[in-house]
């Protein structure tokens, strides 16, 4: 594993003018349109990067992207890899791997997900302050390297304190409408049942996906700060569950877009 990540990242290197940045970000569903404010773009296509899934979800390019996001040098990944595409755990948090192996300190995450707070509403940004990891494989499953990080990596706080402060700043600066609160990732590929929304909320969610977790453990099994956000795509609450498709998802986060982008656009630039 250790000489796979080394190869990735080497070939990455050879491909990348400049310096490497610091900074990553990860786009969901949806939301790809933030590399449209990245200046100086360098894109390294998925199919050409050894030892890289490629994603099969429409709505999810398949591009590492390189470039200057306000006045930060950042590398994104405009499209993701899931649990429910057929690929281990592994393979899903493998681009998080190297982009430690690259010198990434941060990593910035988006997802679209369905609310269960009932103080949501369809569109609002949730700032990740918590999760619940309901995924049937646990991406640190299996021989621990060193190397890579801790055997028992301690999750007391997976989402920066610093970086949702500064987040909060932000959107009160520029007075959008921001919640907080604590996303369960599952599997997948089915959205939920009205019993599964009233069980995830039951037991601490106010948002539920199919992302985000297993990369920002292994994020944080490898030292990086981390800070995500979810866009509110559809309703899970009690009385009002309705029939949701991936369009609509998909939909709903294109327009909550330009809201995320001012937040994470900001705090990318500033921290």
């Amino acid at each position: 594993m250790l000489q796979t990540i080394k190869q990735t990242a080497d070939y990455i290197r050879s491909r990348v003018e400049g310096e490497m940045p610091k900074t990553a970000i990860i786009l969901g569903t949806g939301l790809g349109a933030l590399v449209d404010h990245i200046d100086n773009k360098q894109y390294i296509p998925y199919t050409d990067i050894p030892n890289f899934p490629v994603s099969t979800v429409e709505g999810h390019s398949g591009n590492l992207i390189f470039g200057t996001l306000g006045s930060k040098r950042v590398m994104a990944m405009q499209g993701r890899f899931h649990f429910y595409e057929g690929y281990d755990m592994k393979q899903v948090t493998f681009p998080v791997r190297v982009m430690k192996a690259l010198g990434i300190e941060t990593l910035f995450v988006s997802n679209a997900a369905g609310g269960m707070n009932p103080a949501f509403e369809i569109g609002d940004i949730m700032i990740i302050t918590d999760h619940i990891n309901l995924f049937p494989e646990h991406p640190l499953r299996g021989k621990n390297y060193n190397e890579l990080g801790p055997r028992f990596p301690d999750m007391s706080e997976a989402y920066s304190h610093r970086l949702i402060k500064h987040a909060l700043d932000i959107a009160k600066e520029k007075d959008i409408r921001v919640m907080q609160g604590v996303y369960v990732g599952t599997s997948g590929p089915t959205f939920e049942t009205p019993a599964e929304y009233r069980y995830f909320h039951i037991i601490g969610g106010d948002a539920v996906g199919m992302s985000t977790v297993p990369e920002v453990i292994v994020a944080r099994h490898s030292g990086m700060e981390v800070f995500a956000v979810s866009v509110i795509t559809d309703l899970g609450v009690e009385g009002i569950v309705e029939k949701v498709s991936h369009e609509e998802v998909q939909k709903a986060a294109q327009g909550a877009q330009p809201k995320m982008m001012e937040i994470m656009r900001e705090l990318v630039s500033r921290f």
